[in-house]
């Protein structure tokens, strides 16, 4: 079981000005019905590193990127695409960016890790392996979601 991570140990994650403010609104949102996941969100975006919309880097995790994790501690590989709530579909591997494991995901780089609360209650860690961003028509059709 791997323990909740330290401060100084998070590592660096980048969002888009856009989906940040899309992002805090969720989570704002959500504070009621899904706390535990509002609240690691809401810490994630207070320390993200915010840039303009048209210089993330290619390799950053964000809303339709398509990305490959594996799960430290059970070595399970999953490939997702990260999507926003409304968008959820597990039969086509699409995952909410309001789940415990899509909040940990968002603004993440490929190589990182970052530790996560299960919904059990169960502190894990993920390692990015691999992100690749959908072409702009299907990201665009995506962020209406």
């Amino acid at each position: 079981m791997t323990t909740p991570p330290r401060p100084s140990r998070l590592p660096t994650i980048t969002l888009t000005n856009s989906v940040h403010e899309r992002l805090s609104e969720l989570a704002f949102a959500a504070g009621n019905r899904m706390p535990e996941v509002a609240d690691y969100l809401e810490r994630e975006l207070d320390r993200a590193r915010v840039v303009s919309d048209d210089a993330l880097p290619p390799s950053t995790v964000t809303i339709g990127s398509h990305v490959t994790f594996v799960d430290c501690d059970t070595e399970q590989r999953r490939s997702v695409t990260l999507v926003w709530p409304m968008g959820e579909d597990s039969s086509h591997h699409r995952l909410s960016v309001m789940t415990p494991v899509g909040a940990a995901l968002i603004g993440l780089r490929a190589g990182q890790s970052i530790g996560w609360k299960n919904r059990m209650g169960t502190w894990r860690r993920l390692k990015v392996e691999a992100v690749s961003q959908l072409d702009e028509a299907v990201a665009a059709g995506n962020q209406v979601l």
